[in-house]
């Protein structure tokens, strides 16, 4: 796992929703699970991305303006640094490059064959575009650490987001390149930002079909949830046989998070994590890249929901039963001030009807599933219908 203390220094202040404690307490969470002390489970050194990586993905123009806006504290509009999504804040650079290198690293200890897994959980900044700062993203690690492998010679890689927003900046990046698919879950771009992955967008050129889009009606609950991801994921993911599977792991889908329209519980999330894991056994070889994203309840679904992830990662199972220990209870309430879940998943159930046992052409899931299927699955010789 790639860590190092300042990851959390990439804060826009007291009052922004993406604030670095739920990174914290993730931490310490798994720290009383015993996540960090699984067999094979180590920690992987941080050096913050250099201009020259970065520039892999990113203008250096807005490399640069990054930088000063870090340092004189002033907006940059023509950037989109210091709106409201995006303040500046000092060393603003410093601490996104550090993010942004957190995620390569991940990379390439899997790449390089270090470890089977690769995790950066203060990482997924999937929003971040070229040229400019996007929804919370400074540098766009996810891109960023797909780029690098492609570097390195990797021909096909697999990026899975599963965060309630769709995933604009990544498939922005490689929206002509067909060594890259990426495949996005999230909530309708009708009543979500950033108002785009609809299942129309699907690449161009050479890469038509190599992005993938569910856009999904508010109100989505596990069972719906699971269904999509069901019927468009793992068919797609044995098509393509990447090399690395990345994944990113907004637990912003959970019917508590403050800035969304879906309704998933842990116990949902939870299992999306199990099955991941085995896409990434049954097609990658193994080899997965983990990275965080959005997640806006603080305290009673982030933590909860990446450890729970970071446990699959590591090859452990924490029972969906388990108290949440005293401790980390303790902690929460001194560092937030608030009360802790006292169970570590949310006690629901997470079954769900395949989609190919039967299309309802009445549900509005199983429209956007329809539609998602219909404009990519020929690309990869795959039968819609089935």
């Amino acid at each position: 796992m790639a860590w190092d203390d300042g990851l959390t220094a990439y804060n826009f202040g007291p009052n922004h929703p993406l604030a670095p404690v739920r990174v914290e307490l993730t931490m310490a969470l798994c720290r009383e699970f015993g996540v960090f002390d699984a067999p094979g489970m180590s920690f992987t050194g941080v050096e913050a991305a250099s201009d020259e990586l970065l520039k892999l993905i990113h203008d250096p123009g807005y490399i640069e303006a990054v930088k000063r806006a870090g340092e004189t504290l002033e907006p940059d509009e023509a950037f989109c640094l210091g709106t409201p999504d995006n303040p500046v804040f000092p060393q603003m650079h410093e601490a996104s490059a550090l993010v942004a290198g957190a995620s390569v690293a991940a990379a390439r200890t899997v790449w390089n064959g270090e470890a089977e897994h690769g995790a950066n959980i203060a990482g997924g900044l999937h929003h971040a575009m070229p040229n400019h700062a996007w929804g919370f993203c400074v540098y766009n690690d996810a891109s960023l650490a797909i780029a690098w492998l492609l570097e390195q010679g990797a021909k096909r890689v697999a990026y899975v987001d599963v965060d309630v927003h769709h995933g604009d900046g990544v498939q922005r990046m490689f929206y002509g390149d067909p060594r890259v698919l990426t495949v996005s879950l999230h909530e309708s771009p009708l009543t979500l930002f950033p108002g785009t992955g609809r299942p129309g967008e699907i690449g161009e050129g050479a890469a038509e079909g190599y992005s993938v889009n569910v856009a999904l009606p508010a109100g989505t609950d596990d069972a719906r949830w699971l269904r999509a991801f069901d019927a468009t994921v793992p068919p797609l993911l044995r098509e393509f046989q990447p090399e690395v599977l990345v994944t990113q792991q907004g637990s912003d889908t959970h019917a508590l998070d403050p800035l969304a329209n879906l309704t998933l519980s842990v116990d949902g999330q939870r299992r999306t994590y199990r099955v991941l894991h085995q896409l990434a056994k049954e097609t990658a070889g193994g080899r997965w890249v983990v990275l965080g994203g959005g997640g806006y309840e603080l305290v009673q679904v982030v933590p909860r929901a990446w450890t729970h992830l970071l446990a699959e990662a590591a090859g452990i199972e924490i029972d969906p039963g388990a108290e949440t220990p005293a401790e980390w209870r303790e902690f929460v309430r001194t560092r937030t001030g608030q009360v802790a879940p006292l169970y570590m998943t949310d006690g629901r159930d997470h079954e769900f009807a395949a989609f190919d046992d039967g299309f309802d052409p009445d549900d509005a899931v199983d429209r956007a599933i329809q539609a998602t299927r219909k404009a990519v699955f020929p690309s990869h010789g795959i039968d819609p219908s089935l």
